[in-house]
């Protein structure tokens, strides 16, 4: 049972009070997980103490960067299961800055995985990848064994960091799991700008009444994945025996084109409206065409199975902001 697989079982979630970290607190706290949530809360990321305010007195809080190795090796590496959620999170930003995006996106994880070696090799390691490394897509949906074509320095390092898990699993023996995650979106995303959580950018557009823009026609179709059914697919993964050294591709296993996306957004908030303008070159260059997860090898590996669908997950997550919104951006002030 997942109650046994986290009962005090001593929990690492690094970039947890982001989104898909402190979802993953909020799912492991009744279970009573003993979590330490580490974060170096930098400011164009999504961490947001607000994420684990329901939790707060449940888990413990480290300010802290995967980059400071220091710092890192004053921690004590005891943990039975760690999420390494920390990360760069921008590809168009990592074509700005490729040193950054290393030094986060594969350096830092370098930096956990050499301690866990050094001091606790039986940890088991999650690592998030992304959908990115696959780079142009040439048939749909996107198995595991697809070739990694990265375009962007974001992808690249996702994909050299997953290679450096799985090398760190075959000459160490470190158990590591590996996802590449499609589109997340849903509660306790960041909505402080459009670079990444595109479906949580679009319902803060809509909510100030603003036009949502479309490059091209919006007939590109993406998987789109509520952070619940991420979730449990994550936590159900770390517990079940078989999946140590293996890579999945995860997503809600449909695909939803980037136009009818961004209706339902405009429809479920009720205001707001959406336009189409031609791609502009920084992004056509890295558009990878259609993308959808196939997801078998994940459902035949354990119990899960996405059940929330593209409409209902924006409709929570519209719930969650209309109640919550305050503590992750400000609407405009209402006219008299």
């Amino acid at each position: 049972m997942l109650e046994q697989g986290y009962h005090q079982k001593r929990v690492l979630i690094t970039g947890g009070l982001g989104m898909i970290g402190s979802s993953i607190a909020v799912r492991l706290a009744p279970l009573e997980a003993d979590i330490t949530i580490l974060d170096a809360e930098l400011p164009m990321y999504g961490a947001n103490s607000f994420n684990i305010e329901t939790i707060r007195d449940q888990v413990r809080i480290v300010n802290l960067d995967i980059r400071d190795r220091h710092g890192l090796a004053q921690l004590d590496w005891n943990f039975d299961l760690i999420f390494n959620l920390a990360g760069q999170v921008s590809h168009n930003d990592s074509m700005k800055d490729p040193y950054l995006d290393t030094e986060i996106n594969y350096l830092g994880q370098l930096n956990v995985l050499e301690l866990v070696r050094a001091r606790n090799p039986k940890a088991r390691l999650f690592f998030s990848g992304s959908r990115l490394q696959f780079g142009k897509i040439d048939t749909v949906p996107v198995a595991e064994h697809q070739p990694q074509r990265p375009l962007t320095p974001y992808a690249l390092n996702k994909s050299a960091a997953e290679n450096l898990y799985l090398f760190y699993h075959r000459m160490y023996g470190i158990p590591v799991t590996i996802f590449r995650i499609a589109n997340p979106y849903g509660p306790r995303g960041q909505m402080k700008h459009s670079k990444y959580c595109i479906v949580n950018w679009f319902i803060r557009q809509a909510m100030e009444g603003k036009p949502i823009t479309i490059f091209g026609d919006g007939s590109q179709m993406r998987d789109y994945i509520y952070i619940d059914d991420l979730v449990e697919a994550i936590v159900r993964a770390m517990t079940t025996p078989g999946m140590e050294g293996e890579v999945f591709n995860v997503g809600s296993g449909a695909g939803t084109s980037f136009r009818d996306m961004v209706a339902t957004v405009v429809d479920t908030v009720g205001t707001g409206s959406y336009h189409h303008v031609e791609w502009p070159a920084d992004y056509v260059n890295v558009e990878t065409g259609d993308y959808i997860s196939d997801i078998t090898k994940l459902k035949r590996s354990f119990d899960w199975q996405p059940s929330i669908s593209i409409e209902e997950g924006v409709r929570r997550t519209v719930d969650y902001y209309r109640n919550h919104g305050q503590h992750y951006f400000s609407l405009p002030a209402q006219s008299k």
